[in-house]
């Protein structure tokens, strides 16, 4: 290798056949499906991740979350997640959910490298051929892979939206990925701003401990009590399926409707669900509305959603289409202008609902089938099944 690609750090550039980009649950489901394929986990594939611990992004939400779906609508294949039954009748905690990550690691004996951030991928310069892996230059030494699998999630690329007077704002704002626990707002004046999940559950833990105000960009849409991510999950299949058919499948809602978890419920009760429109800007203290009425506040929560986290990708030029890098291939996960790597886990045009738990499985299934047709082992991509 040419002096200018040596590695960034551990000697010898490592070779491998697939590399993964990311240890969360899109990471560990196409893990699964390879080594159940017969790679060996660590030797013919590599997991690497940028954190320090298991379980993905979920060590890092906030404290109080909750699933909108039972264990069993909330695992990944091979292994069920463990049943979670209390007052929240089944919805599991985010604690639960870290535990569960960091056994089913341990369990299928993954490998995962941590922490082993990954800087860049790139195309090799010195050699025009296709079938040449790519360079994965990582902050512990540089490896290549015939494949690679990024599946680094959304978590670490919070939006921010850009409103008039937000800098002369003199309270505190930060977003959902930032918040952690009610008691720290405790007798302030809180805004929440987004219309989702997220938005819902933080102001429902927030109006325990003071008075907060949510604002959302259209009136709040809540499912019915006896619906959950069950159904959400199924919508949403049924909508990517119309669309790759030419249809259309409005179906009950999107996974951004809100689901009526207890927490929210309770809310519901103590009349801590009315939203305000959105306001037209922000000044000094607080926000101002089109029509020059007013409200002071103390601090802003923007509940307002993720962009994938891609910048590892930025090397490759890939090109987009609404936002995203353009997938295709069986899988729908493979980067049209790059064949040897496939996008995991970021969302319906990764996949539908490939975002979630249960989502992620039958994606990382797929995407599995077509990483080792590529590495020209066909007969161990008929070895995974449902």
């Amino acid at each position: 290798m040419p002096a200018d690609r040596a590695g960034s750090g551990d000697g010898d550039v490592r070779e491998v056949a697939v590399a993964i980009i990311g240890g969360g649950q899109a990471g560990l489901a196409v893990g699964f499906y390879l080594r159940r394929a017969g790679l060996v986990p660590g030797e013919d594939f590599v997991i690497l991740d940028a954190a320090d611990q298991p379980g993905g992004a979920w060590p890092q939400m906030w404290d109080g979350l909750r699933l909108f779906s039972p264990s069993t609508y909330s695992s990944l294949p091979g292994w069920m997640m463990p049943p979670w039954d209390d007052a929240s009748h089944g919805f599991p905690p985010r604690d639960h959910v870290v535990d569960y990550l960091t056994r089913y690691e341990q369990r299928y004996e993954l490998a995962v490298e941590r922490p082993r951030r990954v800087l860049s991928v790139e195309r090799s310069t010195f050699d025009p051929h296709e079938c040449e892996p790519l360079l994965v230059r990582t902050s512990h030494g540089d490896l290549t892979a015939r494949v690679v699998v990024s599946a680094t999630g959304t978590w670490t690329q919070p939006f921010w939206p850009a409103y008039p007077g937000a800098q002369s704002f003199a309270g505190r704002q930060l977003h959902a990925s930032q918040y952690r626990r009610p008691e720290d707002f405790a007798g302030q004046r809180v805004v929440v701003v987004g219309g989702g999940n997220s938005a819902a559950q933080i102001l429902a833990e927030v109006s325990t401990v003071t008075d907060a105000i949510w604002v959302t960009a259209r009136p709040p849409r809540f499912l019915p009590d006896d619906v959950d991510g069950r159904v959400l999950f199924t919508t949403a299949t049924r909508r990517v399926q119309a669309q790759h058919e030419g249809g259309d499948h409005p179906g009950v809602g999107g996974l951004g409707d809100i689901v009526m978890v207890p927490s929210v419920r309770d809310a519901r009760k103590r009349g801590a669900l009315e939203a305000l429109p959105m306001f037209n800007r922000l000044d000094a203290t607080g926000m101002v509305w089109a029509d020059d009425t007013g409200r002071d506040s103390d601090v802003i929560i923007w509940c307002t959603g993720f962009r994938p986290a891609l910048r590892h990708l930025s090397p490759l030029h890939l090109s987009t289409a609404d936002g995203h890098p353009r997938t295709g291939g069986p899988a729908g996960t493979q980067a049209t202008d790059e064949p040897r790597l496939h996008l995991v886990g970021y969302g319906d045009w990764t996949g539908a609902a490939s975002a979630t738990l249960i989502g992620a499985g039958r994606t990382a299934r797929d995407t599995a089938r077509v990483v080792l047709q590529q590495l020209d082992d066909g007969q161990r991509s008929e070895a995974i099944n449902d």
